[in-house]
């Protein structure tokens, strides 16, 4: 499945937020978007979702206009994981993950066996059938995190859109997350993400869109992208990218500020 997003305009009424992007993500890739807050990230995230009209431009989903597909067709297509989730009531995690089946579920329908096993199956492939039968609302950020892709999962999308997955997680819980999304990427699901952490896109991204104030973008691979200079124009901070390896003797790149006091 391909996701292209062609000279998109998107905001909020009559008020433009984003003004002319084009990027495109298909299955079996990670775009990453990057840059500092406020240049519009999440209201392109929620124009994607069709949460917001897009205001010019297209959004094309394998051929189709998102504007002319229903909100279950897309729903079907795309799936998406929030930065944080807190349920009003304590369900368990398998309630919580079987809640992805609603796309597929007519009005007043109650999951069948079918859904419940996609939704065990969800739990499976990230690992965490142990927490299955547990309180949403009792388990760790990192588990509710992990809860949250299994959901998306059990929607059975092609394109994931997970906004800042690694949010206010510790360093061994980030990096877990990164490896599932890897993971689901090399099985052929297209994911879309932001991030805070330029080292990220070095550890799990195919392409990277760079989004600056005053509508700058600048779009491309990793190595293209995330560069000293462009990092420094983003953020107005100085940096320096270093290269090691990782355990497979591959070359790996990190990102290191350079404070000045």
């Amino acid at each position: 499945m391909n996701l292209e997003i062609k000279n998109a305009i998107c905001g909020y009424g009559f008020r433009a937020v984003v003004k002319g992007i084009s990027v495109n993500v298909k299955s079996g890739e990670t775009l990453c978007l990057l840059g500092p807050n406020g240049v519009g990230k999440t209201t392109l995230f929620k124009t994607i979702l069709g949460f917001l009209k897009l205001q010019g431009g297209e959004i094309i989903l394998d051929g189709e206009n998102i504007n002319n597909l229903s909100r279950k067709k897309l729903a079907k297509a795309i799936g998406y994981v929030p930065q944080a989730h807190t349920p009003p009531f304590p369900f368990s995690v398998l309630d919580v993950i079987t809640m992805g089946r609603t796309a597929h579920l007519g009005a007043f329908a109650s999951p069948s066996k079918n859904d419940m096993a996609i939704a065990e199956e969800s739990l499976e492939t990230l690992g965490i059938s142990f927490l299955k039968n547990k309180i949403y609302t009792e388990i760790s950020g990192g588990e509710r995190q992990m809860v949250l892709i299994a959901r998306a999962l059990t929607q059975q999308p092609s394109i994931l859109v997970m906004d800042e997955p690694t949010s206010n997680l510790d360093f061994g819980n980030q990096i877990r997350v990164l490896e599932q999304i890897n993971s689901l990427v090399k099985k052929g699901l297209g994911v879309i993400m932001t991030t805070h952490f330029p080292d990220h896109t070095f550890l799990c991204s195919s392409k990277v869109a760079l989004m600056q104030k005053n509508n700058i973008f600048t779009v491309g691979s990793v190595d293209d992208v995330v560069t000293e200079e462009n990092l420094r124009s983003a953020y107005g901070v100085d940096v320096k990218i270093t290269s090691t390896v990782n355990s497979r003797g591959e070359p790996i790149k990190a990102c290191i500020p350079l404070l000045t006091n």
